[in-house]
């Protein structure tokens, strides 16, 4: 879980999200996932009870598709300043 709450990607998105919003509503929301991740990891055998493996291999795939969507939007954005 480390890599989700503070690696390279959350700093990208960190700097992707300053281009667009006030630092407050950038603190504000990142408050609220530090809840929302520590109550998911504080949970998360009680998750994995409940959706079983193939449960948790659909959800893993189905957020995979979800970051895809993200980094192309990012991409796409940001790719009429590469040239």
């Amino acid at each position: 879980a480390f890599p989700l709450i503070a690696g390279a990607g959350t700093l990208t998105s960190i700097l992707a999200l300053r281009a667009e919003y006030h630092v407050e509503n950038i603190i504000v929301a990142i408050l609220i996932n530090i809840i929302f991740v520590y109550a998911v990891l504080k949970s998360s055998k009680r998750i994995e009870k409940v959706l079983s493996k193939n449960g948790l291999s659909v959800i893993r795939k189905v957020f995979g598709v979800i970051l895809l969507a993200i980094a192309v939007k990012l991409f796409a954005a940001n790719a009429n300043q590469l040239f």
